[in-house]
């Protein structure tokens, strides 16, 4: 499988960050293969990160597990859990070398070698807290009560009744807030002559709704109406620097410049354009459980971590240029990208993890080969057959 297009450039780092919260299936193969070679082309250095942000689903055994896969695989990495390179560990600071990810524990913790430790997203959260200080304090953050739910009952009157601002036309200039059944909130900033969309939209390559704007206008109320001790929306708490802020009851919004648009090269796919407030809205970067979004946590570990380049599947391009936003409010310079093409089912879905018959483990138990899998133009499939029998290979499509 040959992972060309664009050379990566010298003094190369990339990275692989699975999320433990499932097997690692074929997709991840290729896309994980790709940044490896590119890596290793590049005589770079090559970072394993564990993404287990979310607390609900990271287990320890998908991270042990996708360490075991991948390591089946063939792929090498200089730091991180399970690093291969044993010429890192007498340059790591002690401290560092012992250090333990909440998530993984002492079963992987002690393996944690590098120079970024940790190598895991769980024991990194006082980087993502200095980087939402640093938003909210330029004034690019909002805060919103507004859950998935709440946002698909506030638009879906307009979208039943097949009215044009239900077909994705301007709404109305006042929308009832769902989370202040009491109180209108007016919509602004939004430029008159750009449309913003109704109803929910979701990209097939995106999982994020189109922010309406819902909670913009009400920014500044919503947060001097939090007075509870538990609800304040930036209360004061002791660190290691002192008083420090941290987010409080909200989700947290980045404010995206409407109409701007943010374009990017890709190593892989070429010249993107996206539209901010039309391909994109106000994107989450704090939820008010108190865990950091996707966007803010990869824009803080990757500028952290002197990433060079990112490669990860293309289903996260529009994400790209979210985190181009972030990058440039922090005042970081932006790695190179390379997003792979989508391994897709034979009904022309991508795989998931739920996929289990696809996934590395059941394939391997299969008797499948680490060449069978990353073969160009191969990347598997299993047919439908009974429970134990022998995996039958054909062809896997890529999305585009």
């Amino acid at each position: 499988m040959s992972s060309s297009s664009s050379a990566p450039a010298p003094g190369y780092r990339g990275r692989i960050a699975p999320s433990p919260t499932g097997y690692l299936h074929v997709g991840h193969a290729r896309t994980f293969w790709t940044a490896f070679e590119r890596a290793r082309a590049a005589c770079g250095v090559l970072v394993m990160r564990m993404e287990d942000l979310d607390p609900e689903r990271s287990r320890a055994e998908y991270a042990e597990a996708a360490l075991e896969d991948l390591r089946w695989l063939g792929i090498e990495w200089q730091e991180g859990p399970g690093r291969m390179d044993a010429q890192i560990a007498p340059q790591m600071d002690a401290q560092m070398d012992a250090q333990i990810g909440s998530l993984t524990g002492s079963q992987i913790g002690p393996q944690m070698d590098g120079p970024y430790a940790s190598y895991a997203q769980s024991g990194r959260r006082a980087i993502y807290l200095d980087a939402w200080r640093r938003l909210r304090r330029g004034g690019f953050l909002f805060p919103c009560r507004c859950s998935r739910k709440d946002l698909e009952a506030a638009l879906s009157a307009p979208h039943e009744s097949n009215s044009p601002a239900g077909r994705g036309g301007v709404q109305s200039d006042v929308l009832s807030h769902p989370c202040d059944k009491n109180k209108s909130v007016a919509r602004m900033g939004h430029p008159a002559n750009m449309e913003r969309p109704a109803s929910i939209e979701m990209d097939p390559l995106d999982d994020e709704p189109v922010y309406p704007g819902t909670c913009r206008a009400a920014a500044g109320r919503l947060e001097s109406n939090c007075s509870s001790a538990e609800d304040q929306a930036a209360r004061p708490i002791e660190g290691a620097g002192g008083a420090i802020e941290e987010p409080g009851c909200f989700n947290w919004r980045f404010r995206v410049p409407d109409g701007e648009v943010i374009e990017f090269e890709d190593g892989n796919l070429g010249p993107q354009r996206f539209v901010a407030g039309v391909d994109f809205g106000d994107f989450v970067v704090w939820r008010r459980d108190g865990v950091p979004s996707y966007q803010l946590a990869c824009v803080a570990d990757d500028a952290a971590m002197k990433m060079t380049e990112v490669v990860r599947g293309e289903d996260l391009r529009k994400s790209t240029a979210r985190q181009i936003l972030l990058y440039r409010a922090l005042g970081l310079d932006t790695p190179d990208w390379f997003h792979c093409r989508l391994a897709v089912d034979a009904n022309g879905r991508r795989l998931a993890k739920r996929s289990d018959a696809l996934s590395l483990r059941a394939l391997r138990e299969r008797g499948v080969s680490p060449a069978e899998i990353l073969s160009d133009g191969l990347l598997s499939q299993v047919s439908e057959s009974r429970p134990g029998a022998p995996a039958r290979l054909r062809n896997l499509s890529l999305r585009g």
